[in-house]
């Protein structure tokens, strides 16, 4: 039975999972998270725990970099990889990077834009990173260090007529996307639960506590009964950092190649509760769930969150098992062995007798002795062929002399052609600059009508939206400011007593399609009035 411990390694924390294999089944043996403040020591208890001394470690790597190219479908292994590596380089050039300083993987899928071309997902890692990583973790048997967004995907089995992403919010977040039942795009956000920790670490003084409020706390939800205060009390700290990264979940669905049917949320703030709900609200059309390894079995006994608690460390485990997409392991190994074949070379001894017996014995002749006939006819020989020789020779320099003389002339006519072609180039870039001049215009004055055509609109559909307002506000509502932030975007602030009331009013903005991409921040309580702002377009 084959087993890996998957090791998810963050800021003062760890993450990890035990995962076996047999006959195709995985199972997780032992889990946990592990608060830490010197890495090395809490790896070594974490080993001794799983008690994982001889098996294979697979960990995360940090601060990877994702780009995309798009090759033609055609090209065999070998070229592909050059073409790729020309790609990079180029793109290292363009940022001003060493493209030496990074290790990199990448992996094929189909372009669902363009059948006769591949998109690669090419990922990019700093080698000191990974080396500071393998230093912290000096001792242990590190098999393989894999991207986080590239890992996820392996805990579920996507349905065929499903395009999915995968949301994993730790200290940052990633959205993976899987069209097709391939991983397609990765995209990272900065923001995350590091914000989120932060915030309630100022106010609890403890990492672990603060890890410890996000789980207990719980998000209000329109339609939900009332939270105690215990369970809100740290809503103003969490609530703003998930409501930038639902309005880049939004944007990635929105400018995604294909519909978007289910969003999986994993990390630690899967563990807030209702999170789920939250995001179902204001993703329109679109499933919400809690990311669940889907080989455990749910019973009474097993506590599921436990598991979506170290889904990332199981994700780990589970590719270090051979499962998911191959060729991305940033550790690979090369031992001695490997390097000897490399550098094989064979050395026969020497035998009995020395090599220093030559062909000078063969060619001893003792020059006393008359010529014979045979000597004589060698000579005469010997004299035709240094004839020949010179005749050659002389012969070759003249041949020498005339093509000399040609490249001459060819350099001659190179020259003048490559004039030519830098006068022309001189009348190109003539020509690109007139024609930039024009699309500048033309640019200007595309912005221009489209300022006064938004402008038009605007003036229009504000006070309609005002009119319409009028008769949805419930009685308990105040509606302290409405503001055209920009272009079409509208921000209303209100207040009420009752949180239903403001729930109220949201539902029926997005019902009656008063606005378009609502989106409501949690209400702030004060001396009993709660306050709401109301996010969205002018349709």
């Amino acid at each position: 039975m084959a087993s890996c411990l998957g090791m998810y390694v963050d800021t003062n924390l760890i993450k990890y999972a035990k995962v076996s294999k047999e006959n195709d089944k995985f199972k997780v043996e032992s889990f946990g998270v592990k608060f830490y403040e010197k890495l090395g020591d809490a790896v070594s208890q974490i080993i001794e725990e799983t008690y994982s001394y001889k098996i294979p470690i697979s960990v995360n790597l940090s601060d990877e970099m994702y780009e995309y190219f798009n090759m033609f479908a055609l090209l065999n292994k070998k070229d592909l990889d050059k073409a790729i590596k020309t790609e990079f380089e180029a793109l290292c050039s363009e940022k001003g990077y060493n493209p030496r300083v990074f290790e990199t993987r990448y992996a094929v899928v189909e372009n669902v834009s363009d059948s006769e071309k591949l998109k690669i997902i090419h990922i990019s890692s700093n080698k000191i990173d990974i080396n500071n990583m393998t230093q912290n973790l000096d001792g242990c048997k590190i098999a393989g260090m894999f991207p986080i967004p590239m890992a996820l995907p392996n805990l579920v089995e996507v349905d065929p007529k499903e395009n999915v992403m995968f949301v994993n919010i730790e200290n940052r977040t990633t959205i993976t996307t899987v069209i097709n039942q391939k991983i397609y795009d990765v995209k990272k956000i900065e923001q995350g639960t590091q914000e989120i920790l932060s915030k309630i670490n100022t106010k609890e003084n403890s990492y672990a506590k603060s890890y410890d409020v996000c789980k207990e706390t719980t998000i209000y939800t329109a339609g939900g009964s009332e939270l105690t205060e215990e369970q809100t009390g740290y809503l103003e700290d969490i609530m703003p950092t998930l409501y930038q990264i639902l309005g880049q979940i939004q944007k990635a669905i929105n400018t995604s190649e294909e519909k978007i049917t289910r969003v999986y949320i994993s990390g630690i703030a899967a563990l807030i509760n209702n999170i789920d709900l939250y995001f179902q609200e204001y993703l329109d059309g679109v499933t919400c769930e809690i990311l669940k390894p889907n080989f455990i079995n749910i019973t009474p006994e097993i506590n599921i969150k436990d598991y979506i608690e170290v889904n990332s460390a199981i994700s780990l485990g589970l590719i270090g098992l051979g499962k998911g997409v191959a060729g991305i392991n940033f550790k690979e190994e090369k031992g001695w062995e490997q390097l000897k074949q490399m550098l094989k070379v064979e050395v026969n001894p020497d035998k009995k007798g020395s090599s220093k017996k030559m062909a000078g014995n063969l060619l001893t002749n003792d020059l006393k002795e008359p010529l014979d006939a045979t000597e004589k006819s060698l000579l005469r020989i010997a004299f035709t062929i240094l004839i020949l020789f010179i005749i050659y020779g002389s012969f070759s320099k003249m041949l020498e002399t005339q093509i000399n003389k040609k490249n001459d002339q060819a350099k001659e006519s190179i020259s003048a052609t490559n004039s030519q072609i830098a006068l022309a180039n001189e009348d190109n870039e003539r020509i690109k600059t007139k024609t930039n001049q024009y699309d500048t215009k033309i640019a200007n004055l595309q912005e221009i009508n489209e300022k006064i055509s938004n402008k038009n609109k605007t003036k229009k559909a504000i006070p309609s939206l005002l009119n319409q307002l009028m008769y949805i506000i419930p009685e308990e509502v105040q509606v302290t400011s409405i503001q055209n932030t920009s272009n079409t975007h509208i921000e209303i602030t209100a207040q009420s007593p009752k949180y239903e009331q403001l729930g109220f009013l949201t539902a029926k903005i997005k019902t009656e399609e008063m606005l378009t991409n609502v989106i409501s921040t949690a209400g702030q309580k004060n001396n009993d009035v709660v306050t709401i702002k109301i996010e969205g377009d002018l349709p």
